[in-house]
């Protein structure tokens, strides 16, 4: 079989959000291996991170993604990525697949699934902190599994937020404290390492989602934020690479993959604050790229 090569805009194509949060939930559901990830820091802040993983469904595969963060600066993306798919039979491999657009969509997923798992049934209002390479497709993902009539965008760059608005017709709001207090659902997609979201800020019945920060110098919502929801995480790596779970004292996090596969209660009342923290998961680059391969 011939080596596929997928760039940028067919993945895209190949990754729609009604198809990608179902492939997510089978695969948090079903036995995988997920060693931790290679994370190694690079000069001037970037990370070079490689994560690995392989399934009972016959796949293996790695990505290897490079985050400058500086580069927001440059006008350039925070992060490139390419990933392998190869046969766990076999180790023939099958595809090397835009890495970029695969980490974007599958991280708007993961989060869109944790919210069909955790934020309420008639949750219609959804706040999008964030309008770069991630917070640009959120508004798509959440509606595989809400129904979403409001969108409210909020961004460190007003232009940014305006240009998202106006392709979303959507709301752009300056102040994030009043913003916060009108969503349902709030998705903080930033590399920030000062807190976003606090949590005086969140009625009763909110789901937060923290997409962004991934190291422990980064935090999206304050260790409030955390003490007054039920807290849910896409893995283990969590809770040590996460800044905002090192702040916070609370009961251990529920697992993705423990709420996929029922082991666990999600929202138990109208009036739950949760809150969903993802750093990233091979597992979840792993069904994506499935997903992309299958379609060729």
């Amino acid at each position: 079989m011939p080596l596929q090569v997928i760039d940028a805009y067919e993945c895209a194509k190949r990754l729609d959000f009604r198809d990608l949060v179902p492939a997510l939930a089978d695969a948090f559901a079903r036995p995988a291996t997920v060693p931790e990830r290679h994370h190694h820091a690079l000069p001037g802040g970037a990370t070079l991170l490689l994560m690995p993983a392989w399934s009972d469904a016959g796949y293996l595969g790695v990505k290897w993604a490079n985050v400058f963060p500086a580069n927001a600066d440059r006008g350039r993306p925070a992060v490139s990525a390419a990933y392998l798919l190869a046969s766990a039979e076999t180790g023939e491999h099958l595809a090397i697949i835009d890495g970029d657009e695969l980490t974007r969509r599958r991280t708007a997923a993961v989060a869109a699934l944790a919210a069909g798992k955790l934020a309420r049934a008639d949750a219609r209002t959804l706040l999008i902190i964030g309008a770069g390479h991630v917070g640009s497709v959120a508004a798509e993902a959440y509606a595989a599994v809400r129904d979403i009539e409001k969108i409210l965008i909020h961004s460190r760059t007003p232009a940014n937020a305006r240009k998202l608005a106006d392709q979303l017709g959507a709301e752009v709001v300056a102040d994030v404290r009043e913003a916060v207090r009108q969503a349902d659902i709030v998705s903080c997609a930033t590399l920030s390492e000062q807190p976003i979201v606090l949590g005086e800020w969140l009625r009763p019945g909110t789901h937060v989602d923290l997409i962004g920060s991934f190291r422990p110098t980064m935090r999206e919502a304050d260790a409030a934020a955390l003490q007054r929801a039920r807290v849910f995480i896409d893995s283990e790596a969590a809770l040590h690479e996460a800044g905002e779970l090192a702040d916070a004292d609370i009961p251990a996090p529920g697992l993705l993959s423990d709420l996929c596969k029922g082991k666990i209660d999600g929202r138990q009342s109208s009036e739950d604050i949760t809150l969903f923290k993802t750093v990233g998961t091979g597992l979840a680059d792993l069904a994506a790229a499935v997903l992309v391969h299958r379609q060729e």
